[in-house]
């Protein structure tokens, strides 16, 4: 007998076009061209992107992500969760209405650390630990309220973003996690093996490939990551040193049923269209494709 087909539910994010929440971080498309490139290659759903990248009005927005076809999925926030909490949740709480007025269902948490970009991070104390895991409780229960999952996004630059601290905060929050390929791995962890040691937790995929050599070189110190984004660390799927085939297989035999969301973090020169973007993100396409044709 034959196995099926992987079910897979694909959806993109601007952040494959270069759209970023980083200030100075490159050339930003307009949203038309994104949300059309998107909808060229067969996409039909997506995150939102960095906040104010798209409307804020809830009917604005429908109304242009109708135009071509796309539905919202939902949306990354990094948050300095370890600190003024009160103003974290009442961010958290603008976010999480806007979602769901616009049907999305997840809210993509990370636990930022208040500085610009991803490239410093300072050490936290036990106490700010504590801040951090009862602050994403709250927008849990918040978001919750607006008919939306939180997951959280361990992240490179981020308070969660080494095994240890992947590990650590599965241990003391019970939110559910977005495994993001690319990050983990840059961050010390095994995207494969943690999908194999915490099934239920995953909540949400971020697909990304990297080459793993200008990766150690972000983990060591020794380039910052804004630097190697420009170096070309992510690269389309089956192009890097992620296995994604396997992380796929294993998510498979698990159960998991949720959403694919390719990724492939770039930044674009001020003369770049957002021709090679949506290639790469077509390559990742058939990569994908590739892997359910040959379960067949």
């Amino acid at each position: 007998m034959t196995e099926p087909v992987y079910p897979l539910r694909i959806a993109a994010a601007p952040i494959s076009w270069g759209v970023c929440e980083v200030p100075g971080w490159g050339h930003v498309l307009d949203a038309r061209t994104v949300l059309a490139e998107m909808a060229g290659l067969g996409i039909s759903a997506t995150e939102l992107g960095p906040p104010g990248y798209l409307p804020r009005d809830p009917a604005e927005l429908r109304t242009l992500l109708g135009e071509f076809g796309m539905t919202v999925l939902g949306g990354f926030l990094a948050l300095a969760l370890h600190r003024d909490p009160e103003r974290a949740i009442a961010e958290a709480e603008d976010t999480a209405a806007l979602f769901a007025a616009t049907g999305a269902e997840v809210l993509v948490l990370a636990a930022a650390t208040g500085l610009d970009g991803y490239d410093a991070r300072p050490q936290l104390s036990d106490t700010e630990w504590r801040t951090l895991i009862d602050t994403a409780a709250a927008i849990r229960d918040i978001a919750a309220g607006h008919g939306l999952r939180t997951v959280l996004h361990p992240h490179v630059g981020t308070h969660v973003e080494s095994e240890a601290e992947v590990e650590r905060f599965l241990a003391d929050s019970d939110l559910d996690i977005c495994l993001d390929t690319g990050h983990l791995l840059i961050g010390g962890t095994d995207p494969v093996r943690l999908a194999q040691r915490h099934a239920p937790r995953i909540g949400h995929i971020h697909l990304k490939d990297v080459r793993g050599e200008i990766a150690d070189e972000v983990r060591s110190g020794r380039v910052e990551y804004s630097d190697a984004v420009g170096r070309g660390l992510y690269v389309p799927l089956g192009d890097g040193d992620v296995d994604i085939d396997a992380l796929v297989q294993a998510l498979h035999a698990a159960g998991y049923q949720g959403w694919y969301v390719i990724e492939q973090d770039t930044a674009l020169q001020p003369t770049d269209s957002a021709q090679l973007p949506s290639r790469d993100a077509e390559r990742s396409l058939q990569y994908l494709a590739g892997i359910g044709s040959a379960r067949i």
